[in-house]
């Protein structure tokens, strides 16, 4: 897996900056009540762009964040996977690594192979001691990607989402977690630069 200040790469896919060419697939992915299921709705078209905006200029300004992922020489642009200031939600300092694929990607590993890049990038490029992951409960799929790159589990630090209303029966939240440590212990390796 290689990285440079512009795109990480690895096997079988490019982490990636932004481009306005990604914007029409990422709001036919948002708009995709399968790949919304566990969020709090679907995205308009307008929402979606101020969304990829945000997305791609905190990226250009950190120097991280969630990459673009493309399959080379298949499509431009499948989803997103990467790391993510995630205070707001948790209530303290972390970092998240996060994903959204567009469903028609699901199934081929893209995820599993995206997030250890950027689990890499945060433990070798940034010398986080720590990532975290988290979804809703009912979140399977979410889960298994978790598991896949080595985090664990811990129920008494699940939680409830304020993403979501009291009653929502999406607010109950997993969190999930690696350290640096265990991480290098299960093969993990930090891109090159």
């Amino acid at each position: 897996m290689a990285a440079d200040a512009a795109a990480i790469t690895t096997e079988r896919l490019v982490l990636r900056a932004w481009r306005p060419g990604d914007r029409p697939a990422f709001a036919a992915m948002n708009a995709d009540a399968r790949v919304m299921e566990w969020f709090p709705a679907t995205l308009s078209r307008r929402e979606s762009d101020a969304m990829a905006a945000v997305i791609g200029q905190r990226l250009l300004e950190q120097g991280w964040g969630l990459w673009a992922v493309e399959v080379p020489d298949v499509e431009a642009f499948v989803g997103f996977v990467g790391l993510n200031p995630a205070d707001a939600t948790l209530g303290h300092p972390a970092v998240e690594v996060g994903w959204r694929l567009a469903a028609a990607h699901w199934g081929r590993g893209y995820a599993p192979e995206a997030a250890r890049a950027a689990l890499a990038f945060g433990f070798g490029t940034l010398g986080l001691e720590q990532i975290v992951s988290f979804s809703s409960v009912g979140n399977l799929k979410s889960r298994r990607v978790m598991e896949k790159i080595g985090m664990t589990h811990d129920p008494a630090e699940d939680f409830e989402s304020p993403r979501f209303a009291q009653g929502s029966p999406l607010r109950p939240h997993v969190l999930y977690r690696i350290t640096q440590a265990v991480f290098a212990a299960i093969g993990g390796a930090a891109p090159g630069r």
